[in-house]
């Protein structure tokens, strides 16, 4: 790779931190290789450090759950030039305060057309298919990062009796709202998609609408409480 042949390790505080050409025009900076809050508030604090001073060249950021990606133009950074300056932003990243986590109530209808995976969960865990619900609406899940697609939110981390392996043949369509696990992730679908998350239930709430001003209903950082509800309060809250 243009810049560098190897991962470069860096010591910010008491954390290592890797460098990774991802490619020609890309660098990966990875902070741990463990999914933890403390990693989270490092990448979520690097990550608003470079909205705020923003560096000539870098076009992308995509966070992910120990690591950010770093796209930039090739023709005004090389990625030792760009890892020299990200040097810098990490030594600061202590004095970065991040905001107070929004609290989000997301209603979700459990078990039937809207969860159809819900049993089978269950059933592998030894549950009942009360106890699995109220087993995946009793935590908050921190929102780590966003992607596949527009507005769907990686959740984490389901309790650990939850953790389900993800369907070994996905699904073609899944329905939009659909709140899904897989490993020990959940989320919700905001559009009709492909799919190989267990479906759990379904909320009536729109996950990305481009006609709002903030497109996405979660963002990174946000802490996130499932609330079930009924079939008959899900159909009243999706024609309201």
């Amino acid at each position: 790779m243009p810049g560098s042949s190897s991962d470069r390790t860096s010591v910010a505080g008491a954390d290592r931190v890797r460098f990774r050409p991802s490619s020609d025009q890309s660098l990966m900076i990875y902070f741990d290789q463990a999914i933890t809050l403390e990693t989270h508030h490092r990448v979520l604090k690097l990550l608003r450090l470079l909205e705020a001073e923003p560096i000539t060249g870098v076009r992308n950021l995509h966070p992910g759950y120990c690591s950010l990606l770093v796209k930039f133009d090739g023709l005004k950074l090389r990625h030792d030039e760009l890892e020299a300056i990200l040097r810098t932003y990490l030594e600061r990243l202590e004095t970065v305060p991040l905001p107070e986590s929004r609290q989000i109530e997301i209603p979700v209808c459990y078990g039937g057309d809207y969860g159809p995976d819900l049993n089978e969960v269950a059933e592998t865990h030894g549950l009942t298919p009360s106890q699995t619900i109220e087993l995946h609406a009793s935590v908050p899940y921190v929102v780590y990062f966003l992607g596949f697609v527009p507005g769907f939110a990686y959740l984490g981390e389901l309790p650990e009796s939850l953790a389900t392996p993800r369907l070994a043949i996905p699904r073609r369509n899944v329905p939009p709202g659909s709140v899904g696990i897989a490993g020990s992730q959940t989320g919700v679908y905001p559009f009709a998609t492909p799919g190989g998350w267990r479906l759990l239930g379904r909320t009536p709430i729109a996950m990305f609408r481009p006609d709002r001003a903030g497109m996405s209903f979660l963002s990174i950082g946000d802490r996130v409480r499932f609330i079930p509800v009924s079939s008959k309060q899900f159909v009243a809250m999706e024609s309201a």
